[in-house]
């Protein structure tokens, strides 16, 4: 999938990214430890999402919609990031959003309600609808229903899944993992932060028949969201006219490091935001990449990780500013 992009883009990140090693936690671990700086991606305060957000955005034009809709989390990096893409080429955004959206049970836990990403996504003049918790199936229903309240309005709306978990998003990042097989000799072992399924996808594509091995780490506490990759990534294999038939068991996926649920700062988490930020003076954001670098750190301690080591860091740091 390497070579002229499948899919219609714009140009929205810097790339790419820097890569360089973690000197003093290398030493301290006993590993050869390097990261991923995704955090740095340039745009709308940085991160992972900016890379999908070019092959979305260029979807969109091509299309000549007038309005974008889609759904996360109050405090979503990608409703930030594509509410600034948006802005950025004159098209209207709506979220429809919740504090702490849950699969089964409600989650106990507090965010800001108005600082960090959200602050942002007023500043960028988004239509932000703020949803009681409910199941995030409640909240698909929601952004349908915006949706079609925008229809109603005469506007041509592209609906964009949660995350951008899209094929467009999965080719994104399997284009970043031929990205980072560029820049260095091969990795034993790539972590990643794991959500809504495009960024491991992507990645797991990209080192497939190699000897790197991808470990996501869990944000979710949702066991089956392998499944979810696995059918992201035959659709990819559909538009891209590849056979890689990835299955569950080809994606390597730790649930120990959730903690709480989606959306609420772990305790490893916090500790994690820590090591970094005075080992390295690098700072993690609550909710994804400190997870997995809680992963990183506990398993390097166990002695479970091999000797080469990428950390791939996918940004998130406004959402530090809506911890209370």
């Amino acid at each position: 999938m390497a070579g002229a992009p499948l899919f219609p883009k714009v140009d929205l990140i810097l790339q790419p990214t820097p890569l360089h090693r973690l000197d003093r936690l290398s030493e301290e671990l006993g590993l050869d430890l390097w990261i991923k700086r995704d955090d740095l991606t340039g745009f709308a305060f940085g991160g992972n999402k900016g890379r999908k957000l070019e092959y979305l955005m260029g979807e969109a034009l091509a299309r000549r919609v007038t309005a974008v809709v889609t759904c996360g989390g109050a405090q979503s990096n990608f409703v930030r990031q594509l509410a600034a893409a948006c802005s950025r080429f004159g098209i209207k955004f709506g979220a429809a959003v919740m504090p702490l959206p849950y699969e089964f049970e409600p989650i106990l836990g507090k965010m800001s309600s108005s600082n960090g990403n959200l602050l942002l996504g007023e500043l960028l003049g988004a239509d932000i609808r703020m949803l009681p918790n409910g199941t995030w199936e409640e909240l698909f229903v929601a952004a349908a229903t915006m949706a079609e309240d925008y229809r109603n309005c005469g506007e041509v709306v592209f609906e964009i899944p949660l995350g951008g978990s899209t094929p467009q998003g999965a080719y994104a990042f399997c284009q970043a993992g031929f990205e980072l097989q560029e820049q260095a000799d091969p990795f034993d072992m790539v972590v990643v932060a794991s959500s809504s399924g495009s960024t491991q996808t992507g990645l797991t594509m990209a080192f497939r028949g190699t000897s790197t091995r991808l470990l996501g780490i869990a944000c979710d506490p949702e066991p089956d969201m392998p499944e979810e990759f696995a059918a992201l990534a035959a659709q990819l294999d559909s538009l891209a006219g590849t056979n890689l038939r990835l299955t569950r068991d080809d994606f390597e996926f730790n649930l120990d490091y959730v903690g709480p649920g989606y959306g609420v700062p772990s305790e490893g988490g916090m500790n994690a935001i820590r090591t970094l930020a005075q080992k390295e003076g690098i700072f993690l954001d609550p909710i994804y990449s400190s997870k997995a670098f809680h992963g990183l750190l506990d398993m390097a301690k166990k002695g479970e990780l091999p000797h080469r080591v990428c950390f791939w860091h996918t940004g998130g740091t406004p959402a530090l500013f809506a911890m209370e």
